[in-house]
């Protein structure tokens, strides 16, 4: 990751908040870490050209960040977020994680997708081929952080005994619904999108977000949550209009 770039600006934000936390909110430094960590190694996956716009996917993992940092900052926040940061503290590293995993690409996703693709793009079928496979790409840097942040967990000493016993499982899970809120998300953003172009798009991301909010209280329900998401899914799907 090439020190001075978008992506290095923006670690250096999160290293920031992760920095000043507050003894009363120490259980967001899970996911914060974890994302910090992560958006480092999209950056570099850039610098060795794992994508075919890097350019693109820099402006649009940084938009993506920052609907991040606005929600970690802000008092007023919306619903998936509400519930993730108000998670009890004593919840496993893991969970905290997941919550913020789940907030961030069904809720803030799209979102930010949709912040760097136009309306005319989507009209450029082959554009808009390229921008999707570009945003499937990042499923393999994802991927490739899964062993390395269970690693990160255990060292905190964050994961119960099941959860380590499951671990296998779990990395198998994690892979599954990552392809598989990747296709949702897709879906969502160009629902959205139909809905921008006819003056609804505010109506539509109410419904997301409500979709959100009722996929991460489902989370915080007791149990093993990455053994229930390879059941029931990862991510939200808008209904047609």
């Amino acid at each position: 990751m090439n020190d001075g770039s978008p992506i290095a600006d923006v670690v250096g934000r999160m290293q920031q908040r992760l920095d000043d936390l507050p003894p009363e909110l120490a259980h967001r430094r899970f996911f914060l870490g974890t994302y910090l960590r992560t958006t480092a190694a999209v950056g570099r996956a850039i610098d060795q050209a794992c994508f075919e716009d890097p350019d693109w996917v820099e402006v649009w993992d940084v938009k993506f960040a920052e609907l991040y940092l606005q929600a970690h900052d802000g008092d007023l926040v919306a619903r998936p977020w509400r519930l993730a940061f108000e998670a009890p503290p004593t919840l496993p590293g893991l969970a905290h994680v997941l919550l913020g995993i789940n907030a961030h690409v069904n809720y803030d996703l799209p979102q930010a997708l949709l912040a760097v693709i136009s309306d005319d793009d989507f009209l450029d079928q082959f554009l808009i081929d390229r921008r999707r496979r570009d945003h499937e790409r990042i499923d393999g840097v994802l991927a490739g952080r899964v062993a390395a942040e269970d690693g990160e967990l255990a060292a905190s000493g964050a994961r119960s005994l099941l959860d380590r016993l499951l671990t296998p499982l779990n990395r198998l899970a994690s892979q599954r619904f990552l392809r598989e809120s990747r296709q949702k998300v897709w879906h969502n953003t160009a629902e959205l999108q139909r809905a921008r172009v006819q003056g609804r798009y505010e109506q539509r991301l109410a419904e997301l977000e409500v979709l959100s909010a009722g996929k991460v209280a489902d989370l915080l329900r007791p149990g093993q949550v990455l053994l229930r998401l390879a059941v029931t899914g990862f991510g939200v799907m808008l209904p047609p209009a």
